[in-house]
Order: structure tokens, then C-alpha cells, then sequence
């Protein structure tokens, strides 16, 4: 059978293709050839996110309990804008919206609207973090944190273990382990409460307020009282690295007592279109 000068054009194009979407699965799935380099990609994958779109598994000890609660995210970096869902409570914050505020509908008594501070008790009653840590930069934050104390030390901490299935994708598993793990006394500065102490040095607050069973909230100090902190957000940290996407979709970390915190991302979609009516209250699947 003769082919026609149309029909080879067709068959290279289609040639060409197939070797473009194999060149482009290869870059997405190359071989990692140390900690340092899976923690940079990491860090570049991140630093790339634009919106952000998935389920949130949580656990997180509360009171010597995990306490388990599942949501959906839509999530714009810049200027940063989410919303919120709880299988009936929902939330709505707009970066220089609101006077800060987050509008929350609680899907419950009182079955009205509510502006409410983040950082207020009853958004943060029961929480190891605000929505303003949602998404993946609070973990960067800690990590480089780490990394530059760590310095040249840094890869007897950090260790790929394997690799692992993980919501039907291929992970890496990234171990962060901290044997130092310890605590010891921290004197309160002027104006410093446990969120800006916690802040500054990369450590979670909430374990910071969990521990220190005399105070009663987070700016529940003041200038000269002596705390006790850990020097290190966690023990232990356990992360699943997507080998496509390089992004942690699920953490687990551990203190000296044991499991702390777990977040699990399932459905996640990076960088997809979020038209601007999904960041208002009006939005037609909302129920503001």
C-alpha cells in the first residue's frame, strides 16, 4: 500500500507527538539522586503554585485525643483567597477583604453568617493552626528553617526511604528525623505572645500551649515569664512526595509523646482555573 505525501505528514506529526508526551513523562518522573535534590524540587514545586484545589484529611491531637475532621479546598496564593468546606460549617477569607475577618457560615444554631477573627478563640478552639497556614508554604517555612540550622549536617536528618502508593500515585517517602528533640525554658520578650514566639522560631504553637498546662491561650503571657518550648517543630516527620507533582500529599508528624498532627491530600489539582465568583459568598454552591 502506497502512503500519500498527507499521510506521512500525519504519521511523523503523530511520531512527534508521542516523543513530546514521552519527553515531558520522563522530566515528570526523573530519578531523584539525593535528599538535597528531592528538597529542592520540593521547594521549586511549591514555589510554582499558583491555585490549589483538594481534599483535606486531618488528624491532630487534641487533648491527648487525635481528633479527626475532612474538608475541601479551593486555594488562590496571590493575593491569597480560600474557601472552605466542612461537610456543613463553611469558610470565606479574602486577603484585604472583611477587615481581615473570615465569613464563616456554621451550618448550625445560630444559622447566621458570622465575621470571625482566624486567630480568635473560636476559630482556632481546637485547631493546631489557622487557615492562614493552608496549603504547602507553612511546611516550606519550617523545613528551610531546619535545613539552614542544620547546615552541612543536614542530610543525617533528612532520608529517602523508599517508595510507596499513595491515593493511587507513586511517592517518595522523605523521613525528617530530629533525635535532639527536646525542651527547655524561653524567657517572654516585650509584646510576644505564643503564636509570634512559635512564629519566629518555626515551632507549633499549639504544642507550645499544650505543654505548658498553666496558660490558659495564646497570649495568655507576658514580658519576663519563663515557658517551657521544644527546639524543634517535631521528632519525627514522615512525608509522601509525589513523584509527579513533588509536593507532600501526606505528612505525619510525630513529638516526643508520639503522633501529633496528620494531614492527608487526596484529589489535588494544581494550578487549575478557579473562576473569580468561587471566592464569593454568592457563589451558587455556596451556602452563605
Amino acid at each position: 500500500m502506497k502512503l500519500k505525501a498527507q499521510h506521512f505528514y500525519i504519521l511523523f506529526t503523530l511520531i512527534g507527538l508521542s516523543i513530546t508526551m514521552l519527553s515531558f513523562r520522563f522530566k515528570k518522573t526523573e530519578s531523584i539522586s539525593s535528599n538535597r535534590d528531592l528538597i529542592n524540587k520540593i521547594f521549586e514545586s511549591i514555589s510554582n503554585i499558583k491555585t490549589l484545589r483538594y481534599n483535606l484529611h486531618c488528624h491532630e491531637r487534641i487533648k491527648g485525643k487525635l481528633m479527626q475532621t475532612e474538608s475541601k479546598v479551593k486555594l488562590q496564593i496571590s493575593p491569597r483567597k480560600l474557601y472552605l468546606s466542612l461537610k456543613g460549617p463553611e469558610v470565606l477569607w479574602i486577603q484585604g477583604a472583611n477587615n481581615g475577618d473570615a465569613l464563616v457560615n456554621p451550618g448550625a444554631f445560630p444559622y447566621i453568617n458570622l465575621n470571625l477573627d482566624p486567630y480568635g478563640s473560636i476559630m482556632r478552639k481546637d485547631q493546631h493552626h489557622t487557615i492562614h497556614e493552608m496549603g504547602f508554604q507553612y511546611l516550606v517555612d519550617i523545613l528551610k528553617e531546619r535545613i539552614n540550622e542544620l547546615g552541612d549536617k543536614a542530610d543525617r536528618y533528612f532520608a529517602i526511604t523508599g517508595e510507596e502508593k499513595y491515593d493511587g500515585r507513586s511517592c517518595y517517602k522523605l523521613l525528617i528525623t530530629f533525635p535532639e528533640f527536646a525542651w527547655g525554658p524561653y524567657t517572654v520578650k516585650k509584646g510576644e505572645n505564643l503564636t509570634t514566639i512559635s512564629r519566629r522560631l518555626r515551632i507549633s504553637e499549639y504544642l507550645v500551649l499544650e505543654n505548658n498546662p498553666k496558660l490558659s491561650w495564646y497570649n495568655d503571657v507576658k514580658e519576663g515569664q519563663i515557658i517551657q518550648i521544644p527546639n524543634a517543630y517535631a521528632k519525627m516527620t514522615l512525608l509522601m512526595i509525589d513523584k509527579e507533582l513533588f509536593l507532600p500529599v501526606s505528612n505525619k508528624v510525630y513529638d516526643d509523646k508520639g503522633i501529633f498532627e496528620m494531614y492527608d491530600y487526596t484529589n489535588l489539582q494544581v494550578n487549575s482555573t478557579i473562576a473569580p465568583e468561587e471566592f464569593t459568598r454568592n457563589f451558587s454552591e455556596y451556602n452563605f
